[in-house]
């Protein structure tokens, strides 16, 4: 397709097995065309099965091309993951994206001892989702549990300073620039500016 010619992979509606089947697929076969040549992974999702999500996210961090991650719409639950997940410096958003991040959640049902291992089944993917989280955020584990506990929406620039993505843009660039314009940050105690975000809920 004109998409994969243009090396665009779209992470796009929930995140099952059949979507994680297709993405994964397409990044390996990426790769063997080039393993310089970045990949551009576009993410509008509300998240889904975390196994799902992780084995995309393993296979981003497999494959020797760099993942450029490009949230439009939004990037929540494990979504945001493979947001954050993008190579250094190559995470965007578009300026109306939202990006939400949360612990799983899941349900069991059966016998005492059963529901008794898939909590805990679940209790350690929370663990592992974290750390993963603390790794590319470079947030301190502490934070990152905090921030995990309920429902965190979070507007572009807000996940850019917690370390989700890298840069926030703002429309394509204008003929004969290379790059897009990004929003420019004030600095912390600037008497002018727009108005400071209201904390996320």
């Amino acid at each position: 397709s004109r998409l994969l010619r243009e090396r665009i992979v779209c992470v796009m509606g929930p995140i099952d097995d059949s979507l994680a089947s297709l993405v994964i697929a397409q990044l390996l076969f990426l790769q063997s065309e080039s393993n310089k040549k970045p990949i551009h992974m576009y993410i509008n999702s509300p998240g889904g099965s975390v196994t799902s999500g992780l084995a995309i996210y393993d296979t981003m961090q497999y494959v020797l091309t760099p993942v450029c991650t490009w949230c439009v719409g939004q990037a929540a639950s494990m979504g945001s993951l493979l947001l954050a997940a993008g190579a250094p410096g190559m995470r965007h958003a578009l300026p109306n994206a939202r990006i939400m991040v949360h612990q799983p959640s899941g349900g069991a049902r059966g016998q005492a001892t059963d529901i008794a291992i898939q909590a805990e089944e679940i209790l350690q993917l929370k663990r592992q989702i974290n750390g993963l989280y603390a790794k590319h955020t470079g947030q301190p584990l502490p934070v990152i549990e905090a921030a995990m506990e309920r429902d965190r929406y979070l507007s572009p620039v807000e996940a850019q300073e917690f370390g989700l993505l890298d840069q926030v843009l703002v429309h394509p660039p204008p003929r004969g620039e290379d790059e897009p314009r990004l929003v420019q940050k004030e600095p912390p105690n600037s008497p002018s500016g727009p108005p400071q975000s209201p904390p996320a809920s």
